[in-house]
């Protein structure tokens, strides 16, 4: 049996953002194309973790999933993504859907939804447009710091820090 790759710990992830927002994080598109679930949460500058809200997370069975939609040269802002960002309890399954890009050094990644869904199993029961859409400069962001294979460190809009796993789905 394959025993699971080494993740970062908060001290560590801690150093690799101190390094990415001196020199960028290298952080690319075939990096972050992919389904994530969340990992681990820390507060601000905190290496502790928030493990009480991180088990409430991973129960929830949080994922980021992100997709390319047009990485041509034209793209506004970058590569443009969809991205869905769900939570589940059983069968019942609660997904925003919407577009990012990516862009800068760093770099962020940028998203807005525009639609929220309920689904019961693989069955949509409710959908409805998000018509309020953020202005550019408040739009929410993941700061990526650091990536491997398994695994993307980012730093949210709100100052959270979180680790996501890849997830074979």
């Amino acid at each position: 049996m394959e025993s699971p790759p080494a993740l970062p710990s908060g001290a560590e992830l801690l150093a690799m953002e101190r390094q990415s927002r001196a020199g960028g994080s290298g952080v690319g598109l075939a990096e972050l194309v992919g389904c994530w679930r969340l990992e681990q949460l820390w507060s601000k500058a905190e290496a502790k973790p928030l493990g009480a809200t991180a088990a409430l997370l991973r129960q929830l069975q949080t994922s980021l999933t992100i997709a390319v939609v047009d990485e041509s040269p034209a793209a506004a802002r970058g590569p443009l993504f969809s991205v869905q960002n769900s939570v589940q309890l059983g069968p019942i399954q609660l997904r925003f859907r919407g577009h990012g890009s990516l862009r800068g050094k760093r770099p962020l990644l940028e998203f807005w939804f525009e639609e929220l869904e309920l689904r019961l199993g693989p069955r949509s029961i409710w959908r409805q447009p998000i018509q309020r859409q953020p202005q550019p400069k408040r739009r929410p962001f993941f700061a990526l710091i650091a990536s491997q294979p398994s695994w993307l460190a980012a730093r949210g809009r709100g100052g959270g820090l979180a680790l996501w796993l890849r997830s074979a789905s």
